[in-house]
């Protein structure tokens, strides 16, 4: 009953208040000035919890913009002169620059939009890989090396091979029965495998 009565009390004030706010006597509350009774330089812990810690204290300093209904002067000033700018240009004029601007924006959205598609492009083209690392180290293995070529001469390649290029047709002939070997041996396997390479080709001209 307790609580029954005090929300009846609640509601007929409301009620009251509402009467007297939409009676037509009752002035406008735009039009009223508000008018700060205390001025603090301390801080205000009602004021912090009000606004959210936005607003600590309620001075003189604060006062003038939080309480403020019209702008700076000068930017004031400055409005004024632009609507006065504005009523000077007559509607075809103004109709004309905004499309204009208008051609200006989309054309400056389709340059950032196809500088965006280029630049994601690009990226991808540089992160893809354009080669195979594992036919790579063959191909230097076997130039280097000679690693994975075949020592039989191919059928039709005749006897004579040219001076100034020794090995050249065993290099042509490996070409088809080259493996995929990585580069993994270390510098002291490299050199006795260079060694049977030059042993080979010694005892064996033209290979």
């Amino acid at each position: 009953p307790s609580v029954l009565d005090s929300f009846a009390l609640l509601s007929g004030q409301l009620n009251t208040l509402n009467k007297v706010l939409k009676h037509e006597k009752t002035p406008l509350l735009r039009n009223q000035v508000i008018i700060p009774l205390v001025l603090s330089p301390d801080r205000d812990e009602e004021i912090m919890r009000q606004t959210e810690g936005r607003v600590p204290v309620f001075s003189h300093e604060v006062v003038p913009d939080h309480l403020r209904t019209k702008p700076d002067p000068e930017v004031e000033e400055q409005e004024k002169q632009l609507i006065t700018d504005a009523a000077r240009i007559s509607p075809d004029v103004a109709q004309k620059q905004i499309q204009s601007l208008n051609k200006m924006c989309s054309n400056l959205l389709e340059k950032i939009s196809k500088e965006e598609r280029e630049s994601e492009s690009g990226g991808l083209r540089q992160n893809k890989q354009t080669f195979n690392p594992a036919d790579t180290n063959a191909l230097v293995a076997a130039v280097a090396f000679g690693k994975g070529l075949s020592n039989r001469r191919p059928p039709g390649s005749g006897g004579s091979v040219q001076s100034g290029q020794p090995g050249a047709g065993g290099i042509i002939a490996g070409a088809s029965g080259m493996q995929q070997v990585p580069m993994s041996g270390a510098p002291a396997q490299q050199q006795p495998m260079l060694a049977g390479v030059q042993m080979a080709q010694a005892g064996q001209p033209g290979k």
